[in-house]
Order: C-alpha cells, then structure tokens, then sequence
C-alpha cells in the first residue's frame, strides 16, 4: 500500500485518538518502530494490523473505521490532486472520473502504486455506479471518500452497495446517487 495513505492514516488517528497513541497502535500491530515515508509503499498486513489495533481502541467495526477514514480522506486528495480535478466538477464527476484522471496519475508517478480499479457508469444525471475492485476489498474507504467528496461540495448523496466482494461478489458494486 502506498505509503501516503499511511501518512494519511497516521493523521486520522492522531486526530481522533491523540498525538500520543500512533506508537502504541504500531506496537499492537506488531511494526513498532516503523516510520510510513508518504514515497514508498509498504506491505497492505501493516495497514490491516493498524486499522486493526484502531478498531480494538475505539470499538467500531473495520467497515465503520474505514468509512470514517474514507471521509477523512478526501479533503485532502481533494487537495492534492486539485490540478487534474475541473472546477466545475462536483461529487459525481469526481467520482466518475477518478480513475482516467487522478489514478492514471498516481500509476504513472509511482510505479509500485497500485489504487484499487475502478469503472463508472452513468445511471442517470444524477447517478453514477461505481464498479470496485480490489484484493484489498477496501470499498468502506471508497464510500467513505465519496462521502467527503459530498461534504466538501455541500451536495446530499445516497450510496447503495447492491453487490460487494465481502458477501461473495467478484466486485463491489456503489451507486452514488445526487439527491
């Protein structure tokens, strides 16, 4: 996994546990010690074993945890990845075109980078569906994102996750729909 989303991580924890914990939740998941330099990538068990260690702190579920992640996420992708993103783009573009903009990039400069594949379907104006798939089977991160993506453009959205790679599916399946 790419070592930002661990610096991203390391963030959202020290925000919503405290600055002090981080040490802590690496010796629990067993990589204590380790410092995540946002330029290389590490192995996707250290991420596990920290959202693990995280989860086991604060009681939510890995998929609450990573939603909540996910939402915190996106200001900052939001702002990171600002130059490839239309102004006149809302949550569903963004959305719809993550991966041809933002992910085609991050491939390219970072050559052992590998964000989860996404494909997007119009349902409608305002719908799209995102087509998810990941050996990760992080999907709670991307709902998580899209969530925060609505938040940083004051829009309403509805997420639906009609097939997912937890309950068996090939890939998972998130409608975002504009309310």
């Amino acid at each position: 996994m790419h070592g930002l989303i661990f610096a991203e991580l390391k963030k959202f924890a020290d925000e919503r546990l405290g600055e002090e914990v981080w040490p802590e939740l690496l010796r629990q998941a067993q990589i204590p010690n380790r410092m995540h330099l946002p330029i290389h990538s590490y192995p996707d068990t250290e991420a596990i074993a920290i959202v693990q260690s995280v989860c086991a702190r604060t009681g939510l579920s890995a998929d609450a945890l990573l939603q909540q992640f996910g939402e915190f996420l996106a200001p900052h992708l939001l702002e990171m990845y600002a130059p490839l993103i239309d102004r006149r783009w809302r949550t569903l573009e963004v959305v719809e075109n993550t991966e041809e903009t933002i992910h085609q990039v991050v491939r390219l400069r970072n050559p052992g980078a590998t964000p989860p594949q996404l494909r997007t379907e119009r349902a409608g104006p305002a719908e799209v569906v995102v087509v998810y798939a990941s050996q990760r089977k992080m999907c709670a991160v991307a709902k998580g994102i899209v969530r925060g993506l609505a938040r940083h453009f004051a829009e309403l959205i509805a997420i639906e996750e009609p097939a997912c790679m937890h309950r068996g599916a090939p890939a998972c399946r998130i409608s975002v729909r504009r309310l």
